[in-house]
């Protein structure tokens, strides 16, 4: 159980430094970062934007569930 719990660690702060690379990756090489979907906050103001983006939250939130869920029937058997 220790070994799983240091593997999981581990391999979250690998995704997590992936994230930030291609986040870097991408800023770097010009991207605004996305496209939002209807639905999703948006506040512009001189010098500042705040987008918060909560139907691409939902969507992929009912995305990973469905996968998380369609691996552990999987695993069942």
């Amino acid at each position: 159980m220790d070994r799983a719990l240091i593997w999981l660690g581990l391999g979250l702060v690998v995704l997590g430094v992936l994230t930030i690379g291609l986040g870097a990756l991408l800023g770097a090489l010009g991207g605004r970062g996305g496209r939002l979907l209807p639905g999703d906050i948006v506040v512009s103001r001189p010098g500042f934007t705040f987008a918060f983006p909560v139907v691409t939250c939902l969507v992929l939130s009912v995305l990973l569930t469905f996968i998380l869920w369609v691996i552990a029937a999987w695993r069942r058997g």
